[in-house]
């Protein structure tokens, strides 16, 4: 039995954005990503805009770690996410936002091999 620990603080890549990154670890064949994004940060102006794409279109699973965001659905509604919510976004146009002034910090476990490409 081949056991592997990996950290976050040495990922396998990491994707850079104007207010935030998102790292990915490989793991037995699962990908898990870290997103941390800064006060300001929009996914359709700093991960959409350099793609031109106007709304992300990944499915996720994930939980929030730290902060407050957005999963804001094309058709209308607009869902907080806090601290310690886990969650599941639909494969449907979606936009995100950071609220308030803190880092939003979160971990995806579903999606994160195709997010931001």
């Amino acid at each position: 039995m081949d056991m592997v620990l990996k950290q976050f603080d040495n990922p396998d890549e990491v994707t850079t954005f104007d207010k935030g990154k998102f790292e990915t670890v490989t793991l037995g064949g699962m990908t898990i990503g870290r997103a941390t994004y800064m006060p300001g940060w929009k996914w359709s102006s700093d991960v959409g805009q350099p793609l031109g794409k106007d709304f992300c279109d990944v499915e996720h699973v994930g939980m929030v770690i730290s902060g407050c965001a957005t999963a804001a659905f094309a058709d209308g509604p607009v869902v907080e996410m806090h601290e310690g919510d886990l969650f599941y976004i639909p494969r449907q146009p979606h936009d995100s936002w950071v609220i308030g002034d803190q880092p939003y910090v979160s971990l995806h476990f579903l999606g994160a091999s195709h997010y931001a490409k």
